[in-house]
């Protein structure tokens, strides 16, 4: 079972490093350890590897690119680290810590999901697994609101038909979408992220909000006027439906042919959660047969989406490249949390952000 840590008021190494002041931890002599080995697997934000390189605990080696280290160099590279700085898209599995032996105390994923990590396997090594809630909630929060503007009031097909000479004369019925005033939305998963949607859709004018998920949050939905409805209710009834949860055994592909089916045709649907919790053959025929109006994804499986996928040839679906927490603030801000937790962990105190393997 896996249980998160509450996110503790930030150290004030973590405040320091934000106000990009170098920051990092002083032992007395008496108890200096023998200096840890890092691996950073990607090029990630200065402020974050300078907590790392500055701290005298730390003897950091960096994969200075924009592209994943190819797994191969990532097996090489791991044998008697200390701790693992990852991100989202390395495939940490039970070959990797096989690799990388016993000395291996800690892995920092800068991320809020952590399905690429073998966490059962971490759990019987003890190895501990920190990650970034809550510092990129706002931005994805923003990010899925604007998906979900573009989306249904057809922004980039718009764009499309100014670039390439469709945009004739203003026509009364040409280019029209949906508005929000007096429609439903309805989130699955009431979390962090799902409440931070509603907050920013409220000003739109929506008239009910219809949330789902194991059980009912009735704190967070009385003041959203969020009402709690079996999952078959709120796909029947919502006008958009955007998928807040995260990925789990139980919403693997949880959105297939059937959930399309249950919903409306003028339906818009919205996922910057985990493309796996979707079948997008499913979604394809759904939108190409008109059984829901329109989609906008964030997130694919696999990403990057292959370019000649069948959903990139549809006009009534907008596919972004899991930018949800893409602004500068939040990625430096879940980089230097990333840093905070690889340090606790090494040190074996709390970390600030950590999924506990129970």
């Amino acid at each position: 079972m896996i249980a998160h840590a509450g996110t503790r008021a930030l150290s004030p190494l973590f405040r320091l490093a934000q106000r990009g002041m170098a920051a990092h931890v002083v032992l007395p002599a008496a108890c200096e350890p023998a200096r840890f080995s890092v691996l950073i697997t990607r090029r990630v934000p200065p402020k974050a590897v300078r907590i790392l390189s500055t701290s005298p605990l730390c003897e950091v080696q960096q994969w200075d690119s924009d592209d994943p280290m190819p797994h191969a160099e990532l097996l090489s590279r791991v044998p008697g680290l200390h701790a693992l700085f990852c991100l989202l898209s390395d495939r940490i599995d039970e070959e990797v810590l096989d690799a990388a032996g016993p000395n291996l105390k800690v892995i920092g994923t800068l991320s809020v999901g952590y399905d690429h990590i073998a966490v059962e396997e971490c759990k019987k090594r003890n190895i501990r697994l920190g990650y970034t809630p809550d510092v990129l909630t706002d931005a994805t929060a923003e990010l899925t609101v604007a998906l979900l503007l573009a989306t249904t009031r057809r922004l980039f097909e718009a764009a499309m038909e100014v670039k390439s000479g469709g945009w004739s004369t203003w026509k009364p019925l040409w280019m029209c979408g949906q508005g929000l005033p007096n429609s439903t939305v309805g989130i699955v998963g009431l979390g962090r992220i799902g409440c931070a949607v509603a907050e920013r859709l409220k000003p739109f004018g929506v008239e009910r909000f219809l949330y789902c998920g194991r059980q009912p949050k009735p704190e967070k939905a009385d003041r959203l006027g969020a009402h709690f409805v079996p999952l078959p209710t709120l796909l029947a009834e919502s006008d958009f439906v955007v998928l807040c949860c995260s990925l789990t055994p139980e919403t693997r592909e949880m959105f297939a042919e059937d959930a399309f089916r249950k919903m409306k045709n003028s339906a818009i649907f919205i996922n910057t959660s985990r493309g796996a919790m979707v079948d997008q053959d499913a979604l394809y025929s759904a939108l190409q047969e008109g059984q829901i109006a329109a989609a906008g994804l964030d997130v694919t499986t696999p990403e990057p989406l292959p370019t000649d996928h069948p959903l990139l040839s549809l006009k009534n679906c907008v596919v972004l490249p899991h930018i949800g927490s893409a602004t500068v603030a939040t990625r430096t801000s879940m980089s230097i949390l990333t840093a905070e937790n690889i340090l606790a962990g090494l040190q074996d105190q709390p970390m600030p952000a950590e999924v506990v393997l129970q």
